[in-house]
């Protein structure tokens, strides 16, 4: 008989939940893909206006955010006005799977390379450590867990990083689910930010 651990706010054991994070992974990179691109871009400008009032002074502090990937809310705008207003920006490289990612830094103009999914990323080695670290979410739960592509990059990379940065998840509201049935090495975000505004643990 398979042994079974409550998770979440439902009984599923550990298969279970792999399979159906899969799913909903499908569904939700289904329905997002199918905003029409004005809306996205429109939603954009409401997420990066949350954003300046959540993070606030910017001025010499590092903010990870992230190439926008399969219908993401694209915040390469908001970047530049963080960088006019004397902050830093980086962008997440995976290095090898299974690993921590690391940061490196970002601004217009930057020589780009290939990386994991061809997602562009600096070609610079130079590495920053984020005062801030903006997450992507394909989902997001009542208490702020994300969920991801699957690889764990950013749960693991949280878990290890000692200057313990301010945890943005980012997506759009019709990303929310109930529960993502978070598991031990889940992390969740300090607030999910929306174009509706932010979202804190319930």
């Amino acid at each position: 008989m398979k042994k079974r651990r409550t998770v979440g706010d439902g009984a599923l054991d550990c298969a279970e939940v792999i399979n159906w994070r899969k799913a909903e992974r499908q569904r939700l990179i289904a329905e997002r893909l199918a905003i029409p691109g004005d809306i996205r871009r429109r939603h954009a400008d409401h997420i990066a206006a949350s954003l300046d009032e959540v993070i606030g002074e910017v001025r010499g502090r590092v903010i990870s955010a992230y190439w926008p990937f399969r219908g993401e809310p694209d915040l390469r705008g908001f970047m530049g006005r963080v960088l006019s207003r004397a902050g830093r920006c980086a962008l997440p490289v995976v290095k090898e799977r299974g690993k921590p990612l690391v940061f490196r830094p970002w601004s217009p103009g930057e020589p780009l390379a290939k990386g994991v999914w061809n997602i562009p990323v600096p070609a610079s080695t130079e590495e920053v450590v984020p005062d801030i670290v903006i997450a992507p979410v394909v989902g997001f739960d009542q208490a702020c867990y994300r969920l991801g592509y699957g690889g764990g990059f950013f749960d693991l990379t949280l878990a290890r990083m000692k200057n313990s940065p301010l945890k943005l998840g980012l997506g759009y509201r019709q990303q929310a689910l109930v529960t993502i049935h978070p598991q031990p090495n889940d992390i969740p975000m300090d607030m999910v930010i929306t174009e509706e505004g932010a979202c804190f643990p319930e």
